[in-house]
């Protein structure tokens, strides 16, 4: 059981972020995988990932540390990236499956008035881009001024293209002669491209940005009337929720009956106090890689060319390359992406069929489609180098003052050898230390331990040779991260 703050009505209304961080961005496949999703990764290539800018975005002045809504099995991910950056939040919430937005801002705002009841939230998808950030605030506050009258506020997006990958906003009439906010006449889903261009000529059609802001207890109240089942299922969720570390986990059972819902589906089309404010400040969500070319800085024959890339003869083109040299001659309006693991081939009017692709691998249970090669976990990182029948061999980096759980296998042995650093080894009744170049061995059955307690990564390569060699052959008998 959660335990509930004191809190009284007359305390003042305060503005609270709620950040939605459970998505996988299927559309930016290979980079974006369902283990590592596009807002942990920087995309743009200003020294931040796209959930750090997002907090950042809205550090100081009327704003309150966060609530950050995140899948669990990223939990250790979105942890590390703020205390990275020095990022505050109020709570992280733990979904323990995916159930669209509607859901993941409920038990926010439920979260919410448990601290204070006047709460109004701001929610923001964790993986957008915004240019201009002082217009954002900007637009922010005359969102909290629309909140507090009572309205439910989503913010459209002045289209510059007849863009057929975004729902639209009808915009009505203005609330009133000098606000810029207007009634919200209804939500269209991503239309065709004749429809786009009727819809970019009419000039009072918006791009539905994903952004909200309302009070915590109206956007309750309205989800209790227009879709009691899954008020019902949050509401029993966040009551039956745990501390972990951290985190606060709601209740699995709860939550995973609750149907899966948007915003706009469950309360944002039925309720009467809808109004939509537009925003022109530089906004993407980086929904493609068509998206991702547009925010890039490119060269004058158009390619944005990222790492070790090579391009002749080649004309407004995406190349991306993470791990080898990439060289495109001839190529003209394609997008190509390379990892370690998986190489895209994307015409540039063809990137909104990536998603197809994804399910594609994911009928087939590809394992591209989870995870990339480099495996982020709470204590580090490990990454496949080579693997056969019998072996396998990885690449293993402990962070500094980490250490990984206390574990046995029961199909493998292992060999680690040193190549940076120096590390304490638990094995069995042993403990001792070992450091660059030196080896050790793990015999398969025998209780483990590898703990890094100095002040540079541990890399060391590890050999495993057994009958099975799946991640799932571990025994964890204690674990500081709470896994099982």
């Amino acid at each position: 059981m959660v335990n509930m703050e004191s809190v009284t009505e007359s305390q003042a209304a305060c503005v609270v972020p709620v950040i939605l961080s459970g998505g996988v961005g299927s559309r930016l496949w290979p980079l974006s995988r369902e283990l590592y999703p596009k807002q942990f990764i920087d995309l743009t290539a200003c020294g931040r990932t796209l959930l750090q800018a997002t907090v950042e975005r809205l550090v100081g002045g009327e704003f309150t540390a966060p609530i950050i809504v995140c899948n669990h099995e990223h939990r250790f991910l979105l942890a590390e990236q703020l205390r990275a950056n020095a990022l505050d939040v109020l709570d992280i919430l733990l979904e323990p499956v995916g159930r669209n937005t509607a859901p993941a801002v409920a038990v926010a705002a439920l979260r919410a008035i448990q601290r204070n009841p006047q709460a109004v939230l701001v929610v923001l998808p964790a993986d957008h881009v915004i240019r201009d950030t002082q217009a954002f605030r900007e637009v922010l506050a005359l969102g909290v001024a629309s909140a507090a009258n009572n309205y439910l506020v989503t913010f459209g997006i002045r289209p510059t293209a007849a863009e057929t990958g975004f729902g639209y906003i009808q915009a009505g009439e203005p609330l009133s002669e000098n606000n810029k906010a207007r009634r919200v006449c209804r939500f269209v889903e991503k239309p065709e491209q004749d429809t786009a261009q009727s819809y970019l000529a009419a000039g009072n059609y918006f791009w539905n940005s994903g952004m909200f802001v309302f009070r915590a207890a109206q956007y309750l109240e309205e989800l209790a009337r227009f879709a009691p089942d899954i008020f019902e299922a949050c509401e029993a969720a966040l009551e039956s929720a745990n501390e972990d570390l951290d985190f606060l986990r709601l209740g699995a059972e709860a939550f995973e009956r609750c149907r899966a819902d948007s915003i706009d589906y469950a309360v944002m089309e039925h309720t009467a106090d809808a109004v939509v404010i537009p925003f022109a400040g530089g906004w993407s969500d980086l929904g493609s890689w068509g998206a991702l070319l547009a925010e890039t800085e490119c060269d004058q024959a158009g390619n944005a060319a990222i790492g070790d890339v090579m391009l002749h003869d080649s004309q407004n083109c995406y190349v991306r390359a993470d791990g080898r040299l990439v060289a495109l001659v001839g190529v003209h309006d394609h997008i190509v992406v390379e990892t370690s693991d998986a190489v895209l081939v994307a015409a540039r009017g063809a990137v909104q069929s990536v998603k197809g692709l994804v399910e594609i691998l994911r009928r087939r249970q590809r394992p591209e489609l989870t995870s990339h090669r480099r495996v982020h976990r709470p204590w580090g990182s490990y990454e496949g180098i080579a693997s056969s029948e019998r072996f396998q061999v990885k690449r293993i980096i402990v962070n500094p003052g980490k250490s990984l759980s206390l574990q046995m296998h029961h199909h493998r042995a292992e060999h680690w050898v040193i190549v940076r650093g120096t590390g304490r080894v638990i094995r069995g009744e042993e403990s001792y230390l070992i450091s660059e170049d030196q080896s050790t061995y793990i015999p398969l059955g025998t209780v483990h331990r590898l703990e890094n307690s100095g002040v540079i990564p541990l890399e060391l390569v590890e050999v495993q040779t057994g009958s099975y060699l799946g991640e799932d052959d571990i025994v964890r008998y204690e674990d500081k991260y709470g896994r099982c």
